[in-house]
């Protein structure tokens, strides 16, 4: 690519930037030797989660409790899983207390190192060494994949491909504020299904907006379909739950599996409720039953009154149970 056209792509990426950027969001705003941290924190949150979410309850709770990398060194796992229940992919709040414990006081500034740690990839380490440690790097995350592949009008481009693509256009001069562009023309412009070709800086460059949709067609997800029947156990005002030892919930607490069933099956339980609940290739139908008798339940169950509830690290299957029987009357009686 010539250079002055690659100069006018630049220029017209800064003005739609300072024009239309994100740049209300928090963790583009910070400075000092603590401002790496901050980008890290949202950038482990950000995967596989919407801004909106991150940002109305998660974000700054999260560095009011840990307000440096060593303050979550000095953490243990219950605490921070504490602050990220409901969040989802749990495993990335246990990665991050790795990471703190093996760092330190300080995250490395080169992506090869950043590589190293726990639950950190390619496109993070690109993120946080850029927006963190203000390095001159490209990255590659969902949003600007489609913006490259509709760019060079690439249907089934392989990462080390837009990789090479992304070094080939950035703007060495400022790449803060030109990855933040291409994150954000991503999520607000170059959409999957509807992109707003005509407001795009790129048009008059873009080889793929005549036909948008070739370029992002997505291979079909298959779901595999489950049914899972959960136990609300009530003893002397308190309600059963069992900390999960799989891979999935590790360290968090869940409602326990009905295990046994009496000689009139399931459905002589009292039946609370029912919901739908996803997770990673799984959609899962859960039934929620009141029951007694611990017996019937998997092992390992411990007993907590509600007023304790705010303090454990609960998934969000078992929140989804908890508002499912906050209004009923067997609920009612205890709290």
């Amino acid at each position: 690519m010539e250079s002055k056209k690659l100069q006018k792509i630049h220029n017209e990426i800064l003005q739609w930037y300072e024009l239309n950027g994100r740049k209300y969001l928090p963790w583009r705003n910070l400075s000092g030797e603590n401002a790496p941290y901050g980008v890290y924190v949202s950038e482990i949150m950000l995967q596989q989660t919407q801004v909106s979410t991150v940002l109305g309850k998660y974000y700054e709770p999260f560095l009011s409790e840990f307000p440096t990398l060593e303050a979550l060194s000095n953490s243990d796992e219950e605490r921070v899983l504490r602050l990220w229940r409901g969040l989802g992919y749990y495993s990335r709040a246990s990665n991050m207390l790795k990471t703190a414990k093996i760092c330190g006081k300080y995250l490395p500034s080169e992506p090869k190192e950043l590589l190293k740690l726990p639950g950190i990839g390619e496109y993070s380490a690109g993120a946080i060494a850029c927006f963190g440690f203000r390095k001159s790097v490209s990255f590659v995350d969902a949003n600007i994949r489609r913006v490259l592949s509709r760019f060079f009008a690439l249907k089934s481009p392989s990462m080390k491909e837009l990789q090479k693509l992304a070094q080939k256009i950035l703007n060495h001069q400022n790449s803060f504020d030109h990855n933040q562009a291409l994150l954000d023309i991503g999520a607000m412009v170059c959409l999957p299904i509807d992109p707003k070709c005509k407001m795009c800086p790129l048009q008059n460059w873009c080889e793929g907006q005549g036909d948008a949709l070739v370029y992002t067609q997505k291979k079909k997800i298959t779901y595999e379909s489950l049914s899972l029947n959960l136990g609300v156990c009530v003893f002397e005002d308190k309600i059963g739950l069992v900390k999960s030892q799989t891979s999935l919930y590790r360290g968090l607490y869940n409602f326990p599996k009905i295990v046994k069933t009496t000689e009139g099956g399931i459905l002589n339980f009292p039946f609370l409720g029912e919901f739908k609940h996803s997770y990673t290739r799984y959609k899962l139908n859960i039934k929620a039953y009141l029951i007694m008798d611990a017996d019937f339940l998997e092992k390992e169950i411990e007993f907590f009154g509600l007023n304790e509830f705010e303090r454990l690290p609960m998934s969000k299957m078992a929140l989804k149970v908890l508002d499912l029987i906050k209004e009923k009357e067997f609920f009612r009686s205890i709290v």
